[in-house]
């Protein structure tokens, strides 16, 4: 295994770490020691990579500050330097295309603009002044990441070693638009006061990637953009195969909560039945592409284009596509074309050019109509719309085109939406239209993401098994003194909601895993009064046979076939047993570290005894196979936010 190979790519991965080179050298000499016949392959050096960064945490050596090349650069004169490039890059248009240039070229690393800043010297003279005096007597280098926002270089690429594009810094305050719902966390509730707890379920999974942008580079994102649902369904769980003729299984697991060991967690999961590409039925996909002004950016357009080649070259002849653009590409850019056409798709691709700032609600309103004169009876209609959700929606108003949306999705025509970019993303609209639409989100920060999405969750992206998935648990206060939902704030249903078939659900995919957890406090004894009699086990004051069952509760779900209207009912009580302490499922340790990390960004005031290293020690306790690595990023991520956080 070569090691400067294996240090290039950390230093992709944090160019910050170059300054430790020498520790790094035997840190990796003595992990390949201790598995010389491991392949290095993605998922060994995205171990390699958070083992490492355990390593130095325990060093205090700690990545992500600013670590220079040359001597100029240091202190005071570092951050006037930086301040003469950015500048300039703002001022001379010659700059300007260097820069992109740079950006766009596929081995461009951020020591290259290291060394850029000092080549800016020519300006010195004229962008010296600009720098305030607090700046200029600051006596120690900030961390890059922190210049970076300071002085809102919002554009600034950190590339990984397989996508040009990379990871985006978030940027200045001072310029950032971006749009969060606000979140209200879910309460504890008295089982003997409220004991139906009743949600739509989410697969969505923009929050975690949205998250992952800001904190790669280098700063806590805001509390509202941190959905904990969607950190946690991001990931795939070993949950057990459907039983035939359902469209998924279901199970649950009960154990004691990691932040509060007086409390317990109930981890309730489902699992789709999963599907060969081959399986997938005929498929009619309409791309609808935002190529307005704000797209501009090599994190959006840019990245889009190389994000829908991934999903084109896995396309067949029986399958459809049309594109559809508004704004600097109006119209119908592609008619509906055989999926094998390679070339041809890949041509109307490449010929998309963002400029304009034309209504999004025309281009939505063309791309279903496309979608419905292309219609597959029994195949699989979506509209995939990429966007950064900066766009107005014209002579429609909002409602207007939450009304079409809705009308559409009861045609059989569902809703992909994929968020691109930073700075001005609209995140609350996006989620919005995913929900009304019967379709699912997620946030495209780089080209590994696109390629979850696209290539390794194909069938959980385009093929829909389930909709308008529903659960309820009744909480048997014999068992539950108080209930919380973690996560769902945006799920959760009236109780008499779950019986009512007009009411818009949730989708699972061929393929999903869902996964929903509730902090319990047990009862203290067992009785609890009696307000709702007709329920399963409000009757406790007459020691009923099923308030006295040792049940924790009781689980229904709905669901409805994709092209029925009428749903179908599943329900199972579930047991009170308690797994002991250190037999908890992997299942159940990852998905409490997430959940963890989550509330520890959302700054939860239910977070109780909740700390970095305990989700740090729980994670690698539980990455288990981890095919694609994805767990392995995680527990970098982790490692990250510890620095953040300042611990």
């Amino acid at each position: 295994m070569n090691i400067d190979e294996i240090l290039k790519e950390l230093y992709l991965f944090d160019p910050a770490l170059r300054s430790e080179e020498a520790v790094l050298k035997k840190m990796i000499e003595k992990l390949i020691k201790t598995r010389p016949e491991s392949e290095p392959d993605k998922v060994f050096k995205e171990r390699l990579k958070a083992e490492l960064l355990e390593k130095m945490e325990k060093k205090k050596v700690r990545p992500g500050f600013f670590v220079t090349h040359r001597k100029a650069i240091v202190g005071a004169a570092g951050i006037a330097a930086v301040l003469i490039v950015v500048l300039s890059f703002a001022i001379n248009p010659s700059t300007r295309n260097s820069f992109s240039k740079m950006e766009s070229n596929e081995s461009a690393d951020l020591a290259l603009l290291d060394e850029a800043v000092v080549e800016q010297d020519i300006m010195e003279k004229e962008i010296m002044p600009l720098v305030t005096t607090e700046e200029a007597t600051a006596s120690a280098p900030e961390p890059r990441a922190r210049v970076m926002k300071k002085l809102s270089v919002n554009n600034l690429i950190v590339p990984d070693a397989d996508d040009p594009v990379g990871y985006i810094i978030p940027p200045s305050e001072d310029f950032n638009t971006e749009e969060y719902s606000r979140i209200y966390e879910n309460d504890f509730f008295k089982a003997s006061a409220k004991p139906l707890s009743t949600l739509s379920i989410d697969v969505d999974t923009a929050s975690y990637s949205n998250v992952r942008r800001f904190i790669t580079g280098g700063s806590l994102p805001n509390p509202d953009a941190v959905r904990i649902e969607e950190l946690i369904n991001y990931f795939d769980y070993d949950y057990p195969q459907p039983k035939k003729g359902q469209p998924f299984s279901f199970n649950t697991e009960l154990a004691h909560c990691p932040w509060n060991n007086e409390h317990l967690l109930l981890q309730v999961g489902l699992k789709g039945y999963e599907v060969q590409a081959k399986e997938i039925p005929q498929t009619n996909l309409v791309f609808l592409i935002d190529s307005s002004g704000s797209m501009m950016d090599e994190s959006k357009l840019p990245l889009l284009k190389k994000s829908m080649a991934l999903l084109v070259k896995n396309l067949r002849k029986k399958d459809r596509v049309s594109i559809v653009a508004y704004a600097g590409s109006a119209g119908l850019v592609l008619p509906p074309t055989a999926g094998n056409k390679t070339e041809e798709i890949l041509g109307a691709i490449d010929s998309l050019d963002a400029g304009g700032s034309t209504a999004g609600g025309e281009g939505i309103d063309l791309a279903y109509k496309t979608a419905a004169e292309n219609l597959f009876e029994r195949g699989n209609n979506r509209v995939i719309l990429a966007t950064d959700g900066d766009f107005n929606v014209g002579q429609s108003s909002e409602a207007e085109l939450t009304r079409m949306i809705e009308e559409r999705r009861n045609q059989g025509i569902f809703l992909t939406v994929l968020g691109f970019g930073m700075g001005n993303y609209k995140d609350s609209r996006m989620e919005s239209l995913a929900d009304k639409g019967n379709g699912t989100y997620a946030y495209i920060d780089n080209l590994n993401e696109a390629r979850k999405v696209f290539v390794e969750g194909l069938g959980s992206t385009l093929l829909t098994i389930a909709k308008d998935v529903k659960i309820q648990i009744e909480f048997n206060p014999a068992e539950v003194d108080s209930y919380r939902l973690i996560g769902y704030e945006n799920r959760v249903m009236e109780a008499q909601d779950f019986d009512n078939d007009k009411k818009d659900a949730g989708e699972i995919g061929a393929g999903h895993t869902v996964t929903a957890l509730y902090e319990i406090i047990p009862a203290a004894s067992g009785a609890a009064s009696d307000e709702q009699d007709s329920l399963r086990y409000q009757d406790v004051s007459q020691n009923s046979k099923a308030a006295s069952s040792g049940e924790l509760g009781y689980i229904k779900f709905r669901y409805k076939e994709p092209d029925e209207d009428e749903s179908k009912l599943i329900e199972s009580p579930i047991g009170s047993k308690v797994t002991a302490a250190g037999s908890e499922s992997e299942n159940f340790r990852f998905a409490s570290a997430v959940t963890e990390w989550g509330m520890l960004l959302r700054q939860s005031k239910y977070s109780g005894d909740a700390e970095i290293g305990n989700a740090i020690s729980l994670a690698k306790g539980a990455l288990g196979e981890d095919k694609y690595g994805y767990r392995a990023e995680f527990l970098s991520l982790l490692y990250k936010t510890k620095n953040l956080l300042g611990e």
